[in-house]
């Protein structure tokens, strides 16, 4: 598994306006050890993700990644973009499964800026997508950036 990476940003409200795009990251080639890394560091050892037979026994195509693996993915890009101490809220939303040989991107789109006491607040839709074009996750995120 290969992702992208960013320096940490110091955006400013100065330095955002709503259509604005964050970085991409783009998490290629996913693998069936990817899901099961995953487990060891979550603890979440449900073998849908890792155990074939089980997987396909619980009438499945394949096993498949752990949401909040993509979610992982997501929140990568929101910290290259905004930095860790600027997010304020994150949500998100499981849309599709997330196969072995999948490529996610992951992309925001700021839709809103808003000022706030002495800095502003900063709105993205976020998306994650299959090569094939499928939103595997989709969620909102607020951001707070100083004004200088």
């Amino acid at each position: 598994m290969a992702m992208t990476d960013a320096s940490e940003p110091r955006l400013t409200a100065g330095d955002v306006s709503v259509g604005d795009t964050g970085p991409e990251v783009v998490v290629e080639d996913l693998e069936q050890g990817d899901f099961v890394r995953y487990a060891g560091a979550s603890g979440d050892f449900n073998p849908i993700h890792y155990d074939e037979p089980y997987a396909r026994d619980a009438g499945n195509e394949s096993v498949f990644a752990q949401g909040m693996l993509t979610a992982g993915f997501t929140s990568h890009m929101l910290t290259d973009w905004f930095g860790l101490d600027r997010i304020e809220r994150f949500t998100v939303r499981f849309q599709e499964r997330v196969f072995p040989g999948d490529t996610i991107t992951v992309t925001g789109e700021i839709t809103d800026v808003a000022d706030g006491d002495a800095d502003v607040i900063v709105t993205a839709d976020l998306e994650a997508k299959t090569d094939d074009g499928d939103v595997v996750l989709s969620g909102e995120t607020v951001a707070r950036l100083p004004s200088e």
